[in-house]
């Protein structure tokens, strides 16, 4: 079953680069769950662990976040998720808790550096594609404000429009919702990330969802290459 529909635009704009997608059914999606804080306390204490004594240089060092610092640095921005790393890692600060997805999601996030979409699966209007951004494109980010995409950066929309794109993240209108059954993840990962780090991290996500569902199914854990 294809989940994504890849373009040659991304392919060739792109080369190198990579894109995963796992996909989760019978879902449960609530506020917080006995099984997922220890598993995000963990983390943070393992991070802490991991980075004591270092500085921000030498988390910039790291490979995934070379490769995103790498891409970030065309459009004149900085990768999010390293600053969420140097607050937690460095400053000691808690990993942000918002329903059980998201912090699975976003916990897992940290723990790989790798870029992560969450989105209601009911929401979504297939087909899905990956492609590349002319800069004509406008969505909504979470909260609502509307957002126009700077050409050429990675996006991925369905039948209605654009679902989340590198730069400003996913939509408002596919959201991980409370009620959420089924989910659709998407990773991506500029050229320096190998396909297995994605798959790991797959798979790491897959683990912390099933904390909470332990009776999810997995559909689709697929990465996608531009080769």
């Amino acid at each position: 079953m294809t989940i994504v529909n890849v373009s040659e635009a991304w392919k060739t704009t792109h080369p190198g680069a990579a894109a995963g997608v796992l996909v989760m059914r019978n879902l449960a999606n609530p506020a917080q769950h006995p099984a997922l804080e220890p598993w995000i306390a963990e983390c943070e204490a393992e991070l802490r662990a991991r980075f004591a004594g270092s500085d921000r240089s030498a988390l910039r060092a790291l490979a995934p976040l070379q490769a995103y610092a790498a891409y970030y640095k065309r459009y004149g921005k900085t990768y999010h998720v390293q600053l969420q790393l140097e607050s937690v890692a460095l400053k000691g600060k808690a990993i942000t808790r918002s329903s059980a997805l998201v912090s699975a999601m976003v916990t897992t996030e940290l723990k790989h550096l790798l870029l992560t979409a969450g989105h209601d699966l009911d929401a979504v209007q297939p087909p899905v594609t990956l492609t590349v951004a002319s800069g004509q494109e406008r969505y909504r980010l979470l909260g609502g404000r509307e957002q126009a995409l700077q050409a050429g950066d990675m996006m991925m929309a369905d039948g209605a429009g654009v679902i989340s794109s590198v730069l400003y993240g996913p939509d408002e209108r596919t959201r991980l919702r409370p009620e959420t059954r089924q989910a659709l993840f998407t990773v991506y990962a500029p050229p320096g990330i190998a396909e297995s780090a994605i798959v790991r991290h797959l798979e790491d996500l897959r683990a912390a969802v099933r904390l909470f569902s332990p009776d999810a199914d997995v559909e689709a854990l697929t990465v996608y290459g531009a080769g």
